[in-house]
C-alpha cells in the first residue's frame, strides 16, 4: 500500500529527510515516532504528494507520487496537525462542503457524513456550530472528513496533539477501529504512550533518519539488551544485593528507593534460579518482576536525542 525508496527532503545545507526506506502493507497501523523537527510530517507530506522530494520515490497503492499525483490523492486522507474550520458552518454542512468537493453528489452525500459522524462518534454534533467544538471533538470532526471519501491510505499527524486525557483516549479507540477496517495507517506522534495499544508496526525517526523500523515485538527485542529484574525484600536489603551480586547471572546490582534492580548478563533468559537462591537464603520477597521493556524505554535506547 505504501512504499518509499530512499525518500529524502533537504532544505538548504539540512537533510529534513534522509533517505527513508519504508513498506507498509494493508491494515497495518504505523506509528511514526520522534520528536518535534525530526522529519516525521515531511514524510507524510511527500507522500501525500503535497511535497516534492529532491530524491527518491515513493508508491502509494502501486502509483508513484511522481506521475499519478491526482490519483493519490483520491486514495489518500491527509490529516494535519492543526486545520482551520469555517465559523458560520454547522458539522453537517462542513462534511457536506466537503463531500461535495470530493465529487460525492445526490442524496448518498447525506448519507455519507451520516455514517462517518456516526463512526467517529460524533452524531450528537451534527447540527453544532464547528467553531463552538472543543479541540477533541474538532479533530473527531477531521477525522471524520478524511473518511468522505473512502481512503484506503490515510496519513495521521499528531491526531491526538493538544487533546485532553479523555479526548486521547477516544483517539485511540477510533485508531483501532480503522485498523480493523484494513485501511494502512500512517500516525505520527511525540508522545508515545499514545501509539502503544493501536499500533502493530512502529518506525523511530531522528535527525530525520529512520532509525528503526518494525513490529512492535521486534521493537522491543531489539531495545532489550539486557533483562533488568526489581526485587523487594522485606528487611536487609544490602544484605539481599550483596547475594546477587555473587550469583553468576547477575552482571549489576543498584538499590533504587528499596527496590533491587538486578541486571543480568548478556544472553541470559532463564533465571528461575534466582528467586530460589534468596528463599534458600531465607529472605522474603515482596517484589519479583522483570522491567517491562515499552515505546518509552525502547526509544530511549535506540535514540541518541539528537535534533535538527
Amino acid at each position: 500500500m505504501i512504499e518509499t525508496r530512499q525518500l529524502t527532503k533537504r532544505y538548504g545545507h539540512l537533510i529534513a529527510v534522509n533517505e527513508i526506506n519504508l513498506v507498509l502493507g494493508e491494515g497495518d497501523v504505523f506509528g511514526f515516532i520522534g520528536p518535534n523537527g525530526s522529519g516525521k510530517t515531511t514524510t507524510m507530506r511527500m507522500i501525500a504528494t503535497l511535497l516534492q522530494p529532491d530524491y527518491g520515490e515513493a508508491y502509494v497503492c502501486g502509483k508513484s507520487i511522481y506521475t499519478h499525483q491526482q490519483e493519490i490523492r483520491r486514495l489518500v486522507g491527509y490529516m494535519p496537525d492543526f486545520f482551520g474550520v469555517y465559523e458560520d458552518m454547522t458539522v453537517m454542512e462542513y462534511l457536506e462542503f466537503f463531500a461535495a468537493a470530493y465529487r460525492i453528489h445526490g442524496p448518498g452525500r447525506r448519507k455519507v457524513c451520516e455514517e462517518k459522524l456516526e463512526l467517529v462518534d460524533m452524531s450528537f454534533k451534527r447540527d453544532a456550530m464547528v467553531n463552538q467544538l472543543s479541540r477533541g471533538q474538532t479533530q473527531r470532526v477531521g477525522l471524520a472528513r478524511v473518511l468522505l471519501h473512502e481512503p484506503q491510505v490515510l496519513l495521521l499527524d499528531e491526531p491526538a496533539s493538544g487533546l485532553d486525557p479523555r479526548a486521547r483516549i477516544e483517539m485511540r479507540n477510533l485508531l483501532r477501529r480503522l485498523g480493523e477496517l484494513k485501511k494502512t495507517v500512517i500516525v505520527s506522534s511525540h508522545i508515545l504512550p499514545e501509539l502503544a495499544d493501536v499500533c502493530t508496526r512502529v518506525g523511530m525517526i531522528e535527525k530525520g533518519n529512520l532509525i528503526i523500523d518494525g513490529y512492535v515485538d521486534e521493537v522491543m527485542r531489539k531495545a532489550r539488551q539486557h533483562i533488568l529484574l526489581q526485587i523487594r525484600v522485606a528487611d536487609r536489603t544490602d544484605d539481599a544485593a550483596k547475594l546477587l551480586e555473587q550469583h553468576p547471572m547477575i552482571d549489576r546490582v543498584d538499590i533504587v528507593k528499596g527496590t533491587i534492580e538486578a541486571r543480568l548478563k548478556p544472553g541470559v533468559l532463564d533465571y528461575s534460579d534466582i528467586p530460589s537462591a534468596l528463599i534458600e537464603a531465607r529472605f522474603k520477597m515482596s517484589l519479583f518482576r522483570e522491567e517491562e521493556v515499552n515505546l518509552e524505554t525502547a526509544f530511549l535506547a535506540l535514540t541518541q536525542g539528537l535534533v535538527q
